[in-house]
């Protein structure tokens, strides 16, 4: 941990601790626990006090409208309502929030895991009108760049080809010639479309990471964060990144679920909510009576991302293929940066995006956007 992650830490611990702690009491509090550390979120607990210091480059201007809509009426019940902050004496690097403590999703025990609260809450949120405008849910952007990271990991960890004993710098190597050429020609070589100029890919241009990126350009361009969403259904309230770690008991321990964290919330196609849980099934990670709990809950509670009724998959198909290749491309990264191969969950998903690779930019019906 760094010297600036370190104070980050030790400040949101203090900030959590002074308002959870009562002012002029003995203190018999626990040491602040540290819940996440990362660049793009650091999460502190002091007692039933929650504190987190968002990325440096957020837009705060957004982020505000997406921590103020967790606190709007319409979303009580759906959404966790935040904590008022104390304003800062100076501007922080960093835009912080607080929110009361929830309990989390077991991760020892899957059968509990809540598929159907879960999809009662996003039908809920996509039904809901939003009360304000608010920014475009962020979710092709994260998976854009997930994609980024994984190909910065590689290019810090590109390997250099190994050096033939026997040729000497400087030495000409004559090559075959090819009778079909003569001397000046100029041979045009046919370019790999899944390799972006200054993409450091692993040698022999490992298949596995050509495949993710290959799947990634795939992928329709609102997918990929370079164009809006293809209208109607693209004006919904959406989460932006659910997962089952996005889901809190509150009042904990036994209170009704909530979805937390609203980096990425904003007006969006829902489809994206019901997109990684449709990867996991498609990827073999998630058991066909779970995904069908899941998509059974959230049509009972009319969400608007499918169809009441039939083939739920030209909705989903290009968000669940954009999850796949976020969760591999993100997977890559870590492995390059840990020295590791993938488990055995990273590998069902990178192998998906080698099927992903051949299908066509969208199953939907209509123009590719």
């Amino acid at each position: 941990m760094t010297t600036t992650q370190t104070s980050v830490v030790h400040d949101l611990g203090t900030l959590a601790h002074r308002l959870s702690h009562p002012a002029r009491t003995p203190c018999v509090c626990e040491p602040p626990q540290v819940l996440a550390d990362r660049p793009d979120g650091t999460v502190v607990r002091s007692g039933a006090i929650v504190a987190k210091a968002h990325a440096a480059d957020t837009d705060r201007e957004a982020l505000a409208a997406r921590i103020a809509l967790a606190a709007a009426p319409q979303l009580a019940g759906i959404l966790l309502p935040p904590l008022t902050a104390p304003e800062p004496a100076v501007p922080t690097a960093r835009p912080v929030s607080l929110w009361p403590l929830g309990a989390p999703v077991d991760p020892t025990d899957p059968g509990a895991a809540p598929w159907a609260e879960a999809a009662d809450l996003l039908a809920r949120l996509h039904r809901t009108e939003p009360p304000f405008p608010l920014p475009p849910m962020r979710g092709p952007a994260k998976a854009a760049r997930a994609v980024a990271r994984m190909r910065a990991a590689l290019r810090g960890d590109a390997i250099t080809p190994p050096r033939d004993p026997a040729v000497e710098p400087g030495d000409v190597i004559a090559l075959p010639r090819d009778p079909a050429v003569e001397p000046g020609d100029v041979i045009a070589l046919p370019r790999d479309p899944a390799v972006e100029p200054g993409d450091a890919i692993a040698l022999p241009r490992d298949p596995v990471v050509l495949s993710v990126l290959a799947g990634w350009r795939s992928l329709p361009a609102w997918a990929r964060g370079e164009a809006p969403a293809p209208a109607p259904g693209a004006d919904a309230l959406c989460h932006g990144d659910l997962h089952l770690g996005q889901l809190v008991r509150h009042p904990a321990p036994d209170g009704p679920w909530l979805l937390i964290d609203m980096d990425d919330a904003g007006v969006g196609d829902p489809a994206w909510d019901l997109g990684r849980p449709a990867a996991w099934y498609a990827a073999g990670l998630l058991a066909p009576e779970d995904w069908s709990t899941f998509l059974d809950a959230y049509r009972a509670a009319g969400g608007p991302a499918v169809p009441a009724d039939g083939d739920p998959w030209p909705a989903l198909d290009v968000p669940a293929r954009a999850l796949t290749v976020q969760t591999a491309a993100v997977a890559l990264a870590k492995c390059a940066a840990e020295q590791r191969d993938p488990d055995d969950h990273e590998q069902l998903m990178i192998e998906s995006c080698a099927r992903i690779a051949t299908l066509p930019p969208e199953l939907a019906t209509g123009p590719a956007s």
